[in-house]
């Protein structure tokens, strides 16, 4: 009985029975229709949560160009905040998906719930940062009008920390049992209460003397909370609060606990590193001058449409790779995310295209209420910009498939171990290129794209090796008796 923090082992070629080859690519198990069951709603419901940043910058773009600026630069500064906690809360999928496969639903509601509490014993602490943050942006060195919105942003943005990691918590109860579709229907319904939420405040509808930046940093703590309301409405059903126990077992279980510390902990720096590696580039972009920084937000602004929903995809494969070792099938996992990687490089590979071929119908909307002058010179930039989102946009596919694949089975101290190196290095080469040879704005996005395909590499040739088939992040004593227990959810 294995009661270590540490990754249960199993012997692949004992455990798992043969490779089952039925049906066609589509049909076979982990074939393209179960994949895509799991990933279309998930990548829906990532897509709301682009749409909805995507339609929060485009009317700041509206109101200022400066307000737009500094809603990318202190919105990576707020993910930096939470990302370590995200990556704990986040990785209670992997918990529910293996338990789920192994059979032991009785354990899902003690999971989800370590998670909940992970969420509320940090959210204190998120609100310190508050009085930090006219320091920090103007340690950053940005211009003041622009520190000023970043500032104020920032402040405001901190009351959705809490609920944000709470709110991830409660939907692995749901992501880790194949049940996507929930958490589509919410992240719509979170997406619609803040676009509309956006448009009343940013332009001060209401006459309520909240505008701009400020009005799209309430509309976002509004749909954060709105969202947590929804899942615990959504979980008290009885058919979930018996079956799951969760109304029983939402107890703080130390041992449970430092499990999802142990393997969550090592996902969440790693999301840390790599989100403070990217905010710091974006940063030092950022002290380029003002149209290096606006054009920089409003391709990224554009990218993250088709982005966000590629994450979407990772979870479902993630998911799908811990049910599946749950029931010792390391086979099928394998099966399940090369499917997954050649379903994201059809998507990836449409978007590069159009990124690079018709730039103009991704920038219409910015286009169309930005009459202040000095957008056409930030359009211009940013064209040339979304030619290397169409290039890096096919690695960070890459990289986001195989690195949730890698943490679905445990092997979370690799990717912590890569995400470090890759990063500090790719900062450490930028500024060592601009401040010895010159390089500027398109240097930083070089920088950006080599630093998204070595992740790329490493990741795939890890995968590769096969090591992460022998993982497990549940308890041995809940995988002795794993058999081939149809992972179908009644819920």
């Amino acid at each position: 009985m294995n009661q270590s923090p540490h990754a249960s082992t199993l012997s692949t070629d004992a455990a798992a029975p043969a490779l089952e080859d039925s049906g066609s690519w589509w049909t076979r198990p982990s074939g393209g229709r179960e994949v895509l069951i799991l990933a279309l709603p998930m990548v829906i419901s990532t897509s709301f949560t682009s749409v909805m940043h995507f339609i929060d910058r485009m009317f700041l773009t509206w109101h200022s160009s400066t307000a737009m600026a500094a809603s990318m630069q202190a919105g990576l500064a707020q993910w930096t905040l939470i990302c370590f906690a995200f990556g704990v809360a986040s990785y209670v999928n992997s918990f529910v998906a293996q338990y789920h496969g192994a059979g032991h639903d009785e354990r899902i509601g003690a999971s989800v719930w370590q998670g909940i509490w992970f969420g509320i014993l940090l959210s204190p602490l998120f609100l310190l940062a508050i009085p930090l943050a006219p320091g920090f942006f103007a340690l950053v060195g940005h211009d003041p009008a622009l520190q000023r919105e970043e500032v104020l942003y920032f402040q405001i943005l901190a009351w959705a920390s809490g609920p944000t990691i709470i709110a991830t918590a409660m939907s692995t109860f749901f992501t880790g049992r194949g049940q996507m579709v929930v958490t589509m229907i919410v992240s719509g319904i979170a997406c619609a209460i803040n676009i509309i939420a956006d448009y009343f405040l940013i332009f001060d509808k209401f006459d309520l003397g909240v505008e701009g930046i400020a009005g799209a940093a309430y509309a976002t703590v509004l749909a954060h909370w709105s969202t947590v309301v929804i899942y615990a409405l959504w979980m008290y059903q009885k058919k979930y609060r018996q079956r799951y126990r969760l109304t029983t077992n939402w107890r703080f279980d130390p041992k449970l606990m430092l499990r999802l510390i142990y393997f969550g902990g090592s996902s969440g720096l790693q999301m840390l590193i790599e989100g403070a590696g990217f905010t710091v580039l974006l940063l030092l972009v950022g002290r380029l001058g003002k149209l290096e920084a606006e054009a920089t937000t409003l391709a990224f602004n554009i990218n993250i449409v088709a982005f966000i929903p590629m994450v979407g995809l990772g979870i479902a494969i993630s998911t799908l790779v811990g049910q599946q070792l749950g029931q010792n099938r390391p086979d099928l996992a394998e099966r399940a995310t090369w499917t997954g990687l050649t379903l994201g490089m059809l998507y990836s590979s449409v978007a590069a295209l159009l990124y690079f071929a018709a730039p103009d119908l991704f920038l219409m909307g910015h286009a169309a209420g930005a009459h202040w002058e000095g957008f056409q010179e930030i359009r211009d930039v940013a064209v040339i910009l979304l030619r290397f989102v169409a290039l890096y946009f096919l690695f960070d596919t890459m990289q986001i498939v195989f690195v949730c694949a890698l943490k679905g089975a445990g092997d979370t101290l690799f990717v912590l171990f890569v995400a470090a190196v890759v990063s500090i290095t790719g900062v450490a080469v930028g500024q060592l290129g601009a401040m010895y040879f010159g390089g500027g704005l398109y240097w930083w996005w070089s920088v950006l794209t080599g630093w998204l395909f070595t992740l790329a590499m490493c990741y795939l040739t890890r995968f590769l090796h096969g090591d992460w088939k022998k993982m497990r992040v549940i308890e041995q004593k809940y995988l002795d008796d794993a058999s081939l227990i149809p992972v179908v959810d009644v819920g």
